[in-house]
């Protein structure tokens, strides 16, 4: 039986999966809709698409994960099950993180504004930079899911630990696998700086603005307030991947230091936030996103004082 602080870790679990399935199933379908009317698809908004499919997959996995480290810890020791979560949670992490920095470039190259002859030459040809940057991302994604595999042995041997009540034994080294970890964290590095960089350079790029704007007194500045919500939707993505690769690498360690399952179930659901609340910033920064979802709450706010003197 669960304990009572695994039962509020089971709550919360389920109210983050909850959220995030509400707010990228959102995009997902608002997207899908528009998509269908108008037979076409815009850049910003396939990307978004493909952001949330691959956090839709990452919550369902985490979620599961979730569920087998409270209810049924044994599984862990099946190597099939313990191997297939971490490969495919590998997999919908990765492609989520770089789903991320392509949008936070894409809103770079979009807004930001620089006379240098690369940053209009890579500006026209966005759409084929962020290809070339997804295609390079697959050749770092079959190193972490080799390195997900070696790290998911090690934690089915801790298990087995767990299970005889045996301590380490000092004659299996822990290197291997804290050489495993720490290049799994250092992948994390590239899309970090890339979203960084894309930051630093919109904040250059608004100072520029601020200073022509000065200069030229006009009387509705729309290109500085593209700015500031281009900085607000990078520094929220960065704060929050910041925060989920944090999480991540504090349940590595302390797979590696502590030795148990269970001590990670509060790092997990920090993890969780990331896929979920970064949905509602997405959300609230897209104007299409941000008006159908003004209209859903309308039509759910009439429908709830419409069915009130029928319940009454």
């Amino acid at each position: 039986m669960p304990s009572g602080i695994e039962n509020i870790f089971l709550i919360m679990a389920v109210g983050e999966f909850i959220a995030g399935m509400l707010g990228n199933g959102f995009i997902v379908l608002v997207n899908c809709l528009d998509w269908v009317k108008s037979q076409k698809l815009s850049s910003v908004d396939c990307i978004l698409t493909c952001l949330a499919v691959s956090r839709i997959t990452l919550l369902w996995i985490t979620q599961f994960d979730s569920l087998v480290m409270v209810l049924w810890p044994h599984l862990y020791a099946i190597d099939k099950i313990s191997k297939f979560v971490s490969i495919f949670w590998a997999l919908s992490n990765h492609l989520a993180t770089w789903f991320a920095t392509c949008l936070s470039i894409f809103y770079f190259f979009k807004i930001a504004n620089f006379s240098h002859p690369c940053f209009a030459w890579l500006r026209w040809r966005i759409g084929r930079v962020l290809l070339v940057l997804q295609l390079g991302s697959l050749f770092s994604l079959s190193f972490k899911i080799i390195l997900s595999d070696t790290l998911s042995g090690f934690w089915i041997a801790i298990h087995k630990i767990g299970e005889r009540n045996s301590t380490w034994s000092p004659l299996v080294s822990k290197t291997p696998y804290l050489n495993n970890l720490i290049a799994y964290s250092c992948m994390y590095i590239i899309p970090f700086l890339l979203c960084l960089t894309s930051l630093l350079l919109l904040f250059l790029s608004l100072r520029r603005h601020a200073r022509n704007v000065q200069l030229n007194s006009s009387s509705r500045d729309f290109s500085t307030e593209a700015h500031k919500r281009a900085m607000k939707m990078v520094m929220s993505f960065l704060f929050l991947f910041m925060l989920h690769v944090s999480s991540i690498l504090l349940t590595g360690w302390i797979f590696l230091t502590l030795e148990k399952n269970r001590v990670s179930v509060l790092v997990i659901l920090v993890s969780s936030v990331f896929p979920s609340a970064h949905s509602f910033i997405l959300i609230l920064g897209n104007s299409k996103l941000r008006q159908n979802g003004l209209g859903l709450l309308w039509h759910l706010s009439c429908h709830l004082k419409r069915a009130k003197p029928l319940a009454s």
